[in-house]
């Protein structure tokens, strides 16, 4: 495969990558629509964010037989589709049960993008390649992120229903996967190779819930969070959930040299990156600059994570299943998003006798904090057991 076609490849995925990052297109603005639905409850405004992984979850675990019968090129431009045309549903009506809805279909285009994004750059790239477009996989979604979040902010301010308009990239994405994505046909089943998970997996998989758990309290709660000066600007919050994005971006891209020296570590400490962000965000909710930070260090959490999570669980397998066990990760972070809102702000009540976005902020740092130690416990069990492998 020669450079022009690795870059047509790598175009398709970062088309797949905004695919997945208009998941967030409403987070700039969730502190607009909690005040014009004010007889929603705000968990139910918070999960216009989450609500997408329901679908993602069965759609992820669905496509991952699906790839042996339809090809990923033709999914993928299904998901394109659904994508732009569930992100135009909300202008039918002032509704926000048309608008939760039509969050929670998305989920279908997102369970998609994310389960088969995968699989494509495990289809055409192989080792230390293959970490480094898995990194520029995670820049691509925190450049879509920054280009939704911050054009959502900025159109919301004239009103919350303008950010709808940043989900015409799924029809763009469309365009882009139709012209670059080769066609490779249905994935092929052998008697050497099947689809099948081992243990390796499914430790990633729950540490993936874990993370996204607690990682998404950054995105349902930083509209409300901010306060003093800075509350109720959705340029502010569009600006706080663009530099997440772009320390996203950043972070992809140095992924590799990242990797060469956090090692078998790399899962744990983009566990403690979110701690960091986390403490100084509760700590200095009017403070521009710690704020602008702390985002950065949840940023970095992300764009370490997903990509390394990715390569690992692709490492783990057979190649025939390396999309099924993409979805399976993408399944656990799916649900530990879609929980999210309600066991956080549940604990909150229960813990702090109320909810606000403080109280989930600490609980989710100290969340973070134990799920840093048992990724490490895992870490260190499985490089034990490859070194005894080895003797």
């Amino acid at each position: 495969m020669n450079k022009s076609q690795k870059m047509k490849i790598i175009l398709a995925v970062v088309a797949i990558s905004f695919i997945q990052g208009l998941q967030y297109c409403v987070s700039p603005v969730l502190g607009q629509i909690q005040e014009h639905y004010s007889d929603i409850n705000v968990s139910l405004v918070q999960m216009l964010i989450t609500a997408p992984a329901l679908l993602s979850m069965i759609v992820a675990l669905v496509s991952g037989g699906l790839v042996v019968k339809i090809s990923k090129k033709k999914l993928l431009l299904f998901a394109a589709l659904v994508a732009g045309i569930t992100g135009f549903l909300p202008y039918l009506a002032d509704s926000f049960w048309l608008l939760f809805v039509s969050r929670t279909l998305y989920g279908v285009a997102l369970g998609l993008a994310c389960t088969l994004n995968t699989a494509v750059v495990a289809e055409f790239f192989e080792g230390n390649e293959r970490v480094s477009v898995m990194g520029i996989q995670a820049a691509s979604i925190g450049m879509g992120m920054v280009i939704i979040t911050t054009a959502g902010g900025k159109l919301g301010s004239f009103g919350f229903t303008y950010s709808y308009i940043t989900n015409i990239i799924g029809f763009l994405s469309f365009i882009v996967l139709a012209v670059m994505l080769p066609d490779t046909g249905t994935a092929k089943v052998t008697k050497t190779e099947r689809i099948r998970l081992n243990k390796r997996v499914f430790q990633i998989a729950f540490l993936g819930f874990l993370e996204f758990m607690f990682l998404i309290t950054f995105t349902t709660n930083i509209a409300m969070h901010i306060s003093e000066a800075l509350a109720g600007d959705s340029s502010v919050s569009g600006i706080l959930t663009g530099i997440f994005s772009g320390a996203q971006i950043v972070m992809g891209l140095i992924l590799g040299r990242v990797v060469r020296v956090t090692k078998q570590a790399t899962l744990p400490a983009a566990m403690i990156s979110f701690l960091i962000g986390a403490v100084l965000l509760i700590l200095f909710p009017s403070n521009l600059p710690v704020l602008i930070a702390a985002s950065v260090f949840c940023g970095f959490s992300q764009g370490m994570f997903i990509p390394q999570a990715m390569v690992e669980v692709a490492n783990a397998v057979q190649p025939v299943a390396t999309a099924m066990a993409s979805a399976c990760f993408t399944c656990a972070m799916s649900f530990g998003q879609l929980v999210s809102p309600s066991i956080l702000n549940s604990i909150s009540k229960l813990v702090f006798g109320n909810i606000s976005t403080s109280n989930v902020f600490k609980i989710a740092a100290a969340g973070m904090a134990v799920s840093a130690l048992i990724g490490c416990l895992i870490t260190c069990r499985s490089e034990n057991k490859r070194r005894g492998e080895k003797i």
